[in-house]
C-alpha cells in the first residue's frame, strides 16, 4: 500500500525582521522615519462600525519596504499597506486617500465591522509643519491638528477643539468633497517610577515601553545596569539616594519598588506611603516580606489606611513562575488593569497619541498579586559623579 507523502515546510536562507511598534504619537515617529526615508504614508483609523481590530486613532507608518506600528494586522493591514505603497508609487496623485473597508466580504476577516482609514503621503518637505505640530501639541493644552484635503491639496493647521468621550480623531465632510481630519493632541502620560534595574526591572521596562502607557523614570545606583540606549518614554537616573527622588516625584506618580536591598525597599515604601498624592505603589516580594513590611510600617507611624495601599506581592494572581520575564509580565498586566480602572480609554488609546492621564487619589488598596517571592540583586555601587541634579549631588543619566 502506498503511503501519501506529506510535504513539509522548508527552511530558507532568507531571514525576516522584527515588526517595529509605534511608540507615542505618529507625528514624532514620522519625523524620525523621514530622516532615513524620502517618503512614507501614515495610515490612521478614523472611524469604525461594529467589531474591528483597532480603535479610532490607531496609526501606522508605511515606507517602500517596511512598516512601523499596526492597525490590527491580518488582511486589513495587508490591504492598507498595499494601498499605502500604491500612494507612494504615484507621487503625482493627491497625497490623501480615504478608504472605507468592510472586514467580512471585502477582506475575509471575521470581525464583521467596517473600518475607515486616512492614508496620507508625507515627504521630507513636510518636516517643518511636523516639527511645529509636535512642539505645539505638547505645549498647548486644547490644541488639535486639522488635516484637510480639498481639490487634491492637503493642508495642515492647529485649532482649538474639544473631543467627546475617549475619541482620538474626528472626521468631518464638507461641501465639494472637502474632508477634514481632526486629531487629539498628545498629552503627557502618567508618571511611573521604577526603582531597580536588575533582571526583573529590565524585563519590566522593556514591556512597559512598548505599551506606551507611562512616562517611565527608571532609577538605580548601579550605572552599569542602566542601558545607554533607551526606548521612547523612558529616562534613566543613577542615584545613590533614590529616597529623595521618591519624595520629590510629581503628584500622581505610580511607583514600582524592586531594588537590590530590602532596607532600601522599606525606606522607599515608607516615604511613598507618606505621600497623599500617589495613586499606586507596588513592591516586589513574598507574602512574608509583605507582612513584615506592613507590621513595621505601622510601628513606624504610617497610618493603617496608607499601609493598606501597599500592593505586595506585586503582579496579577495565578502566575507562579519565578522567571524574571514572567514576573515582569504579571506586573505589566497589573498596571494595565490599573489603567483600565482609572481611565477606561487609556489602554485602547495606548500608542495612538491620545492622553492617558488618570485621576490621582488614594492608593488602590492592598494587592493580591502573584507570589513572586523575594527578589534581590547584589553588587550595589555609588552613583556616577558630577551631576548635582538630585539632593545627594551624584545623579546622572547614562
Amino acid at each position: 500500500m502506498s503511503v501519501p507523502r506529506i510535504s513539509s515546510c522548508h527552511r530558507t536562507s532568507r531571514s525576516g525582521t522584527w515588526l517595529v511598534p509605534l511608540r507615542g504619537h505618529w507625528i514624532d515617529a514620522a519625523r524620525i522615519h523621514l530622516s532615513d526615508h524620502a517618503a512614507l504614508v501614515r495610515v490612521t483609523v478614523t472611524a469604525l462600525r461594529g467589531s474591528a481590530p483597532r480603535e479610532p486613532g490607531a496609526s501606522m507608518l508605511v515606507d517602500a519596504v517596511g512598516t512601523v506600528g499596526t492597525i490590527g494586522g491580518g488582511r486589513l493591514e495587508w490591504h492598507a499597506v498595499a494601498r499605502a505603497r500604491e500612494l507612494l508609487r504615484h507621487a503625482g496623485d493627491a497625497p490623501v486617500r480615504i478608504a472605507d473597508l468592510t472586514l467580512g466580504p471585502e477582506l475575509g476577516q471575521c470581525c464583521g465591522g467596517r473600518v475607515e482609514l486616512w492614508l496620507e503621503r508625507l515627504t521630507r518637505h513636510d518636516d517643518h509643519w511636523l516639527e511645529e505640530a509636535a512642539r505645539r501639541l505638547r505645549a498647548e493644552p486644547g490644541v488639535a491638528m486639522a488635516s484637510e484635503i480639498a481639490d487634491g491639496v492637503v493642508t495642515h493647521r492647529l485649532v482649538r477643539r474639544s473631543f467627546s468621550g475617549a475619541a482620538a480623531v474626528q472626521l468631518e465632510r464638507g461641501p465639494r468633497e472637502r474632508v477634514t481630519l481632526f486629531e487629539m493632541p498628545r498629552q503627557r502620560r502618567p508618571d511611573l517610577m521604577i526603582f531597580g534595574a536588575g533582571h526583573v526591572g529590565q524585563s519590566l521596562v522593556r514591556l512597559l515601553a512598548e505599551l506606551a502607557l507611562f512616562e517611565i523614570h527608571w532609577i538605580d545606583s548601579r550605572a552599569e545596569l542602566l542601558p545607554g540606549s533607551l526606548p521612547e518614554g523612558v529616562t534613566a537616573q543613577v542615584c545613590a539616594d533614590p529616597v529623595q527622588l521618591a519624595i520629590c516625584a510629581p503628584a500622581g506618580t505610580r511607583f514600582v519598588v524592586m531594588t537590590h536591598d530590602h532596607a532600601l525597599d522599606y525606606a522607599l515604601c515608607r516615604v511613598i506611603l507618606a505621600r497623599s498624592n500617589s495613586p499606586w505603589l507596588g513592591l516586589i516580594g513574598s507574602a512574608s516580606k509583605s507582612a513584615r513590611f506592613r507590621s513595621r510600617l505601622l510601628r513606624d507611624g504610617v497610618n493603617r489606611e496608607a499601609v493598606s495601599g501597599l500592593v505586595c506581592p506585586i503582579g496579577v494572581p495565578g502566575i507562579s513562575s519565578k522567571l524574571p520575564g514572567a514576573i515582569a509580565v504579571a506586573i505589566a498586566a497589573q498596571l494595565l488593569q490599573l489603567q483600565a480602572l482609572t481611565d477606561p480609554g487609556a489602554v485602547t488609546r495606548a500608542g495612538t497619541g491620545a492622553p492617558t492621564d488618570a485621576p490621582t487619589g488614594a492608593p488602590t488598596g492592598a494587592g493580591t498579586g502573584a507570589g513572586t517571592g523575594p527578589h534581590t540583586e547584589t553588587g550595589p555601587s555609588d552613583c556616577a559623579p558630577d551631576c548635582g541634579a538630585c539632593p545627594c549631588g551624584r545623579q546622572t543619566k547614562p
